[in-house]
């Protein structure tokens, strides 16, 4: 039986790992039992039986880039899993980014002006300025747990979704801009098969597209980080 001290031994060695407190606390899990197996299978005590473990994990928690996401080195095994988990995320996103291209495609052929169109353009897109608003007012008592820069123990990110919130308030800001535009290159575009602006088109499209996939890639990744926080409540308690 794993005594306190040497559990918070793992803990520490897990947390100079610079492992998300999420993965860590998985990780641990497996590190304990193994810690555990070994003991009793090669009959070590518990400072040899930890020292093999680490062994067992080094290539894991070798450092590397995820310059995509990550501007620092992180651990090969934080890699993999944020790396899967963010294919997944951004698959969706990307889905869902284009279904909103679908629907501004069919606002633009269904308006029977430019004017119509510009209302419609602003508020498609203001849907998506006011969706991360809406979020953060009805968390505000997680909001200190989104900051990139509030960390546990000023080391570790709560949550491998954490440093993706961060996209909310770049996207924010990039689509303040959006919504001031009437969207009338589109509209010629399309509906007039006016091709004079071929370039500035295809770069609005890209934009917008590029945009709303990050926006919706951001909010999924705060609702994932709401859900992992209310797994770590618990070990988070009472400053939670």
């Amino acid at each position: 039986m794993m005594t306190e001290v040497q559990e918070n031994e793992v803990t520490d060695y897990l947390i100079f790992q610079r492992l998300p407190l999420d993965i860590l606390l998985e990780v641990k899990d497996h590190i304990i039992s193994q810690i555990s197996d070994i003991q009793r299978k090669d009959h070590l005590n518990f400072d040899e039986a930890f020292l093999k473990t680490k062994r067992l994990w080094e290539d894991e928690f070798k450092m590397t880039s995820y310059s995509i996401f990550y501007s620092e080195l992180i651990p090969v095994i934080v890699k993999k899993i944020i790396k899967g988990n963010n294919n997944k995320i951004l698959k969706k996103s990307l889905l869902l980014a284009l279904i909103s291209f679908v629907i501004n495609l069919l606002l633009i052929y269904s308006s029977t002006s430019k004017e119509q169109y510009a209302l419609f353009f602003r508020i498609q897109n203001s849907l998506f300025f006011l969706a991360p608003i809406v979020v953060w007012a009805f968390h505000y008592k997680i909001r200190k747990f989104i900051r990139t820069d509030f960390k546990y123990k000023g080391k570790l990110f709560y949550t491998m979704y954490q440093q993706n919130t961060g996209l909310l308030m770049i996207c924010l800001m990039s689509m303040a801009q959006v919504i001031t535009k009437d969207g009338n290159s589109l509209y010629q575009f399309f509906k007039t098969q006016n091709h004079e602006e071929l370039i500035s088109v295809v770069i609005s499209i890209a934009f917008i597209f590029t945009l709303q996939t990050f926006m919706i890639f951001g909010l999924f990744n705060f609702f994932e980080h709401k859900k992992s926080l209310k797994k770590l409540q618990n070990f988070l308690q009472p400053g939670f």
